[in-house]
């Protein structure tokens, strides 16, 4: 069984509209899920429905077995959670915040586990400050703190990184590393697709309350991405030659490098018809390289594509 699932959830509000519609996702034990959708998409919507936050219209959520709605303590005893805002206590000190949000969840003191999520986080040397007293960045950093300090099994990162210093962003991931490697699932919403792109296991993409696709991140790269043949060219020209038209070739403005995107998936890349139909125009090549498109380019694409479904559904209608 997987350690979170999610069947046909649905989230509407009384003026009609539907945050989630039908969502269906199955997270395994272990693994890294980032979840990837523009302002309004619904990703911290579902993040909250699965945490209890938000009350679902329909469909069912468990988690490590549990149901949300039935067994709603043993559920939300699993999970940890790093919310978007910065919601703390600001006169409450570092350390007794942490302890506080242990014991929310009814585990025993355990100072040598707070030690070592106050430490992992670089706030050892903060732990007696007032919140009041820290900069943005070291309190979403107590934020991670509070959410490890019941030592949950599944945690839930919503934009965690967003807005803070590159030293933080560093920790969290090394720290995002070391839970995985202890067994537990992460699930992360980020606008900055680099950083699912370096440390998620799979990929998923929501937008308007649907998912899109949840894949594996390296399936999808090669399943549907593109790749970019750029050829330097010994000579600038002020145009593409007729004779290669069909290529649909991309020119750079100073003429010196033709651009040639092409299906990895395809049998015949027609690369090498291409480099003879080159020479055939008169054209001289100094050099080649190819880049692969990234996952914020699959991103982009997917979103524009549904966009353009619901445009022809809605001039059809």
């Amino acid at each position: 069984m997987a350690m979170v699932q999610i069947r046909n959830v649905r989230k509407a509000y009384e003026d009609g509209f539907e945050a989630l519609k039908g969502v269906n996702l199955d997270i395994e034990e272990g693994e890294i899920l980032a979840l990837l959708g523009p302002n309004g998409a619904g990703k911290t919507t579902l993040i909250s429905a699965i945490c209890g936050i938000t009350r679902i219209t329909s469909g069912t959520i468990s988690v490590g077995g549990h149901d949300t709605v039935r067994d709603y303590r043993a559920a939300r005893k699993l999970i940890g959670l790093v919310p978007q805002e910065l919601t703390l206590e600001p006169f409450q000190t570092v350390i007794d915040a942490v302890r506080f949000s242990r014991g929310l969840f009814g585990y025993p003191p355990d100072d040598s586990h707070v030690e070592h999520v106050l430490r992992t986080l670089t706030l050892w040397d903060k732990r007696d400050s007032k919140i009041v007293q820290l900069s943005g960045g070291m309190k979403r950093r107590v934020l991670i703190a509070k959410a490890l300090g019941h030592e949950p099994r599944v945690l839930f990162l919503d934009e965690p990184t967003a807005g803070v210093d590159v030293e933080l962003r560093r920790d969290m991931w090394e720290t995002v590393a070391r839970l995985k490697a202890d067994g537990v699932t992460i699930i992360l919403t980020t606008h900055y697709i680099e950083e699912a792109e370096a440390i998620a296991d799979r990929v998923g993409v929501i937008n308007k309350g649907e998912i899109l696709l949840v894949e594996n991140k390296s399936d999808l790269m090669a399943r549907m991405g593109q790749k970019t043949l750029s050829i330097e060219l010994t000579e600038p020209i002020d145009a593409v030659p007729a004779g290669l038209a069909g290529y649909a070739l991309e020119q750079t403005r100073d003429g010196r490098t033709l651009r040639y995107t092409y299906d990895t998936r395809a049998d015949r890349t027609g690369i090498a018809r291409l480099m003879a139909d080159l020479g055939s125009a008169g054209l001289r090549v100094r050099d080649v390289a190819t880049s692969q498109n990234s996952l914020e380019d699959i991103f982009v694409g997917m979103v524009a594509e549904q966009e353009d479904r619901n445009g022809d559904k809605e001039a059809s209608a």
